[in-house]
């Protein structure tokens, strides 16, 4: 019988932490024991994962010894993982963090399997393996058959349409409390915490905290992100959107090439087609491109509207979609666990 293995979920009560359990339990992970944690208000909740029911615990300082955790994986926010992180690597676990608090810490590896797998070997340096943000994800999901394809990119410029749910459950639920106002003739009334103005019938230029530079912290990470995960200096420049969809991020994303480079569109759709986990969709005549409702719900990035520039022979424009509580959250930082299993058993 082929080893089991214990696991921990730190946000067990939150939209990733749920999205981790279904996707644990579709992909026959081999889980031994699941340990669910949350703050003490979600204490007692039960959740279930391949037939079987666990109760949520608190998570404490001291909840990871003596639990023989081998995988924990964090989706509660940068501070919780920021404190708590600590004990489980010191419990004998690899973290596999979904905040952004690790990813740009020098010797904590930021992995997207399909992509940069070999990094996953630095685990040992922290305990610590970083999942990147979810719009980085599905972009560097797309850009590295490009990549492989022409040797280099200079520069990537990518405006991104993104869900309420990236900003959790709170997100979704105003934006459905909203629409249901406006159908009521009382939008005017209605409230918005989750963001910072109204989100139904609206698109919010906005995700994060603005920087110096201009541009938002959200904006920042894929600049910053997509370069660590490729190993690269890439120019990427970004403009991230909210928009009124309950799920999937839709980024439209520009590549420049060297200057040397005469885009192959053929080339780059049969490079996309053969990438692990991306999936072409381009049928401009017959309206076949991704969607947020393509992509929900799956585990796959879909990338259609793939064109050449009309005026430069080294640039090309595509349109990237994918569900990012799974694909940019849950389904990555599972198929992290996997690699890992699979480099530990080497």
């Amino acid at each position: 019988m082929s080893r089991k293995y214990n696991v921990a979920v730190v946000g067990a009560s939150g939209a990733v932490g749920e999205e981790i359990f279904r996707i644990l339990e579709e992909r026959n992970f081999p889980l031994g024991e699941l340990l669910p944690l949350a703050s003490a208000k979600s204490a007692g909740i039960e959740v279930e994962c391949q037939g079987r029911r666990f109760k949520i615990q608190e998570l404490t300082e001291s909840v990871f010894e003596g639990k023989d955790i081998d995988i924990a994986f964090f989706s509660a926010g940068g501070s919780v993982s920021a404190h708590y992180a600590k004990y489980a690597v010191e419990a004998g676990a690899v973290v596999i963090d979904n905040t952004s608090h690790f990813r740009m810490e020098p010797d904590v590896p930021l992995v997207v399997p399909e992509v940069n797998p070999e990094d996953i070997e630095a685990w040992r340096e922290t305990g610590i393996i970083a999942n990147p943000n979810c719009s980085t994800i599905q972009m560097v999901l797309a850009l590295k058959p490009l990549y492989d394809l022409y040797g280099d990119i200079k520069r990537v410029d990518v405006s991104t349409y993104q869900a309420t749910s990236g900003a959790g459950k709170s997100g979704m639920e105003e934006l459905v409390k909203q629409m249901q106002d406006f159908f009521a003739f009382r939008l005017d009334e209605s409230e918005h915490k989750a963001f910072m103005h109204q989100i139904a019938l609206n698109v919010i230029p906005q995700i994060d905290k603005p920087q110096p530079n201009g541009y938002t912290k959200e904006e920042m990470k894929m600049v910053n992100e997509t370069n660590k995960i490729l190993h690269s200096d890439i120019a990427v420049s970004a403009t991230c959107v909210r928009v009124p969809v309950l799920r999937s991020h839709s980024e439209s994303v520009t590549v420049t090439f060297n200057d040397d480079v005469v885009v192959d569109i053929d080339k780059c759709r049969l490079a996309l087609s053969n990438f692990e986990d991306v999936e072409v969709m381009d049928d401009l005549e017959h309206g076949v491109y991704p969607m947020p409702i393509t992509a929900t719900d799956t585990d796959i990035t879909f990338v259609g509207r793939i064109r050449k520039d009309i005026f430069a022979d080294n640039i090309l424009h595509m349109w990237v979609v994918a569900d990012q509580i799974r694909v940019g959250a849950a389904t990555n930082a599972v198929r992290i666990a996997e690699k890992w299993i699979e480099l530990e058993d080497v």
